[in-house]
């Protein structure tokens, strides 16, 4: 009995706890005021006659409202840099409090609180305006490096005051000063054999660009086309070359195998005394097996470079190589000598590689694979 009494005890201290958490006791004690106000309204709405949460929120709500507007004062006598941002918080915690109270009845019941939408608006205004020329004076320094500080200020400006005069066309602009422009030029081929296989990297190329507009936040990629209609003036140009490749080396291997059946088979036929008789024995045959293999490999090169100085920043060789293999065999003898494998192969004939065309496109797929992580990889850093 007394082991459950102890345990009936604990139970009950920690329903209490529970409760006396909720209606927002702990965070009163604790100096939260604010969420002391927040929790007893929560209790509130859900139990009306919550002695623990009616005692609470006047308490609450009055000293939340008076750091809060303390906090304020503070705040305008300082010389802290953006601190209208601090004043602005601080007049929408108010405000908050003002509206979780009147949408509960019992809590309207006990405290009448005030509102400062005015206050939040005037203060609103003062730190768009001390934000927004903080922003202008980076912009206007002119650095890619200042242009994206600014990008982040007006990023901040916009997240409280949405339509605080140019700000959103100044945040463009920032962006646009601040990201490193990047000309990806299409890959050249000397060879007028194959400029109809080099479509498909062109292609691929196209298709990056598409999908990668916009690397990171700070990255533009443009064909050059585009940027001769923007009459751009990159930062950065890539350049992409085959500079070596050969299409369809051909390697034919041949291996002669002798081998002999594993059972006896019929041979012929004797007479003995007079009659026929089957003659049986061990037959061979010669496998031949022949495999062609026909190699297409290249190199592209990679380079990047500074636009305005001509400065390389980066040169790399991307290997690329496809192999199309092709088996078969033929063999000379007793076909009854052959293995299951061998018949299997024996059906099979030498057939034509792919064109020249089809094997360029193939050794080319490993080097764009390489190439886009490459140049992720060198624009990370930017």
């Amino acid at each position: 009995m007394k082991t459950i009494r102890i345990a009936c005890t604990l139970i009950l201290t920690f329903l209490v706890g529970v409760s006396c958490s909720k209606s927002g006791l702990k965070a009163l004690e604790s100096g939260e005021y604010y969420n002391a106000v927040i929790q007893a309204v929560d209790k509130l709405k859900k139990d009306s006659d919550n002695s623990k949460a009616l005692e609470v929120l006047p308490k609450a709500y009055k000293y939340a409202s008076e750091d809060l507007l303390k906090d304020i004062s503070n705040a305008r006598k300082s010389n802290a840099q953006f601190k209208y941002e601090r004043v602005v918080n601080d007049y929408k915690k108010l405000n908050n409090l003002h509206d979780k109270i009147v949408t509960c009845v019992p809590c309207r019941n006990i405290v009448e609180p005030d509102a400062y939408f005015s206050e939040l608006e005037s203060a609103t205004l003062n730190a768009a305006d001390e934000r927004y020329a903080f922003a202008v004076n980076l912009l206007n320094k002119g650095t890619i490096e200042s242009a994206r500080a600014a990008f982040q200020n007006f990023d901040i400006l916009l997240s409280y005051a949405p339509n605080y005069k140019d700000a959103r066309e100044k945040l463009d602009e920032s962006l646009f000063s601040g990201s490193y422009h990047v000309v990806l030029e299409p890959p050249v081929v000397n060879s007028k054999l194959y400029q109809y296989s080099n479509e498909f990297f062109v292609s691929k190329i196209d298709e990056f660009l598409q999908k990668n507009k916009r690397l990171n936040k700070f990255i533009i990629f443009y064909q050059p086309e585009e940027a001769k209609q923007l009459k751009l003036n990159p930062d950065h140009v890539v350049r992409l070359e085959f500079i070596d490749f050969v299409v369809g080396e051909t390697f034919i291997k041949s291996e002669k195998e002798k081998v002999t059946s594993k059972d006896s088979v019929k041979v012929g036929e004797a007479k003995i005394a007079g009659k026929k008789v089957d003659v049986w024995g061990l037959v061979d045959a010669t496998v031949i097996k022949n495999v062609k293999t026909v190699r297409s490999r290249g190199i592209l090169s990679m380079e990047i470079y500074d636009y305005k100085t001509k400065k390389n920043l980066l040169r790399e060789e991307l290997p690329g190589e496809f192999l199309w293999t092709n088996t078969w065999a033929t063999y000379n003898g007793d076909e009854r000598a052959l293995r299951p494998q061998d018949i299997k192969e024996t059906k099979k004939v030498e057939e034509l590689p792919p064109a020249p065309q089809q094997l360029f496109i193939e050794f080319s797929k490993p080097i764009y694979d390489q190439f886009t992580s490459r140049i992720k990889r060198f624009y990370d850093s930017y």
